[in-house]
């Protein structure tokens, strides 16, 4: 069952850097909990995006604000039903043209093949305390 969780997780990201929200969102639980790093940067530990249609407005946000957007994967490892993936995020402004490049690291807990809680994080050394794990 775990491979078959990381194989959905890169499917996942694979359709996100294709901007194909919808085969996305099939990856997910219908009731998945959305903790993102960048809007906790930005807006505070507190925002939470909850089910599908929440994470879909999250991303079409994303997407409207950077031009090629693209998660890359380094590192994933497998916990049984967690998966802990490892990578950058690179992307261009839409509206001022800066080009971004910022270290990430997922968190995902996984039910039925679906994630059901995401965290990100934008220092993957924190993702890699949350997980219980060392570098």
């Amino acid at each position: 069952m775990s491979q078959e969780n990381v194989e959905a997780l890169k499917r996942g990201v694979d359709a996100v850097n294709r901007r194909d929200i919808e085969s996305f969102l099939e990856t997910l639980d219908p009731e998945v909990e959305w903790h993102p790093g960048l809007a906790a940067l930005l807006e505070g530990e507190a925002t939470v995006y909850r089910g599908r249609e929440e994470v879909r407005e999250m991303f079409q946000d994303y997407f409207e604000a950077f031009a090629d957007l693209r998660f890359e994967i380094s590192e994933i490892r497998d916990l049984g039903d967690r998966i802990l993936a490892v990578g950058e995020m690179r992307g261009r402004g839409t509206e001022s043209g800066v080009e971004i490049e910022s270290p990430w690291a997922y968190l995902i807990q996984v039910r039925n093949g679906r994630a059901t809680h995401v965290r990100t994080y934008l220092d993957p050394k924190e993702a890699l305390e949350a997980a219980g794990l060392r570098e």
